[in-house]
């Protein structure tokens, strides 16, 4: 009995996966406001509770902007069936993402949180 409870709890633990910033894992749409005030907070305390952006990019006006993303999946029910899995299987989960645009001080302008479902399926 031992050994079927460690075998399925693999297989569920198998199942799931994790990418990107890890500090957007418990944040949503509605608590983000929380953390960032537009005209108050700084790069500094972005930094602070968020990390290091994924990416940095730059407006024609030369406004930087900090994006980070979050991805959690995990595998389909199908997925678990063999044969069909090739077919019917897939993953299913949500994408998280954070745009924070800063003025010239370096304080936030403007921010964006959005978290969306992604799925993907095998052979379609």
């Amino acid at each position: 009995m031992k050994k079927l409870v460690l075998i399925t709890s693999l297989v569920l633990l198998a199942g799931c996966a994790t990418s990107g910033n890890e500090s957007l894992k418990y944040v949503s749409e509605d608590n983000v406001t929380t953390r960032i005030t537009e005209g108050v907070t700084t790069k500094a305390q972005i930094k602070q509770s968020f990390g290091s952006p994924m990416k940095t990019t730059f407006t024609d006006s030369g406004l930087e902007t900090w994006t980070y993303e979050f991805s959690k999946v995990h595998l389909t029910g199908k997925s678990y069936i063999p044969i069909v899995n090739i077919w019917a299987g897939g993953t299913t989960g949500t994408k998280k993402e954070l745009v924070v645009l800063f003025d010239e001080k370096g304080i936030v302008k403007r921010y964006a949180m959005n978290e969306s479902k992604i799925d993907s399926k095998n052979g379609s």
